[in-house]
Formats: C-alpha cells, structure tokens, sequence
C-alpha cells in the first residue's frame, strides 16, 4: 500500500497521540487540510518548511486509511501534493521515526523512502 509522509514536531504529534487525533500543525490548521508529501517530495519538503529545525519527526501513514478525505492537489512547482481534508487518526500510521538534522542543516531522510 503506498505510504505518505507527515513532519511533525515530536511534541505536537505527542499532543496528537494522547488526544486520539491528529488536527495538524498551525500551517494545517490556517489552510483547513492537512499537509503531506509523497516520499519523492519530502527532501524539498524539509528544506523549505523545516530548515534547521530539530526534534522532528517523520510520520508513514498508509494512504488507503484516509478513504475519500485524502486529495491530490497542484501546490509547489505544479507538482501533485496529498491533502487530507479530515483529522489524521493515529490508527493510518504505519511508522513514525525521528528525523535526525545534519551537521550541515538538511534532514537524513533514508535513500528508501526519497
């Protein structure tokens, strides 16, 4: 099943487990969707929205789990980014791992996923 992928701050995906549900970070939140990427995506993704940031974390949801809520939407570049116009429940999580930063600032995102 393909997977998508969430950066999250650890604390704020904590919040999301203890709640039960995941309503999105404040740049979800302002625009009404959730923000993902497909794992093609994430490296820019990172670079551009989380540049230097640590206690990350980078969160595999299994995109079958999101039913008729998920979208594919033209954003950056014209380029076709998954939206999810519904609260993320933790149960569509596959995997969750830190994102370690680099000493030079960009994210170790595994040759496997990007």
């Amino acid at each position: 099943m393909p997977l998508i992928y969430k950066i999250c701050p650890e604390a704020l995906w904590l919040e999301a487990e203890t709640a039960g549900r995941f309503s999105g970070a404040p740049v979800d939140l302002a625009d009404g969707y959730i923000h993902f990427s497909t794992g093609g995506q994430l490296r820019e993704t990172a670079a551009k929205h989380f540049a230097g940031q640590t206690d990350l974390l980078l969160i595999a949801i299994d995109e079958a789990r999101l039913g008729g809520h998920l979208r594919y939407e033209t954003s950056r570049g014209g380029a076709l980014f998954p939206h999810l116009y519904a609260q993320l429940d933790p149960k569509a999580v596959r995997w969750i791992a830190p994102l370690p930063l680099r000493a030079d600032g960009t994210h170790l995102i595994a040759e496997d996923i990007a």
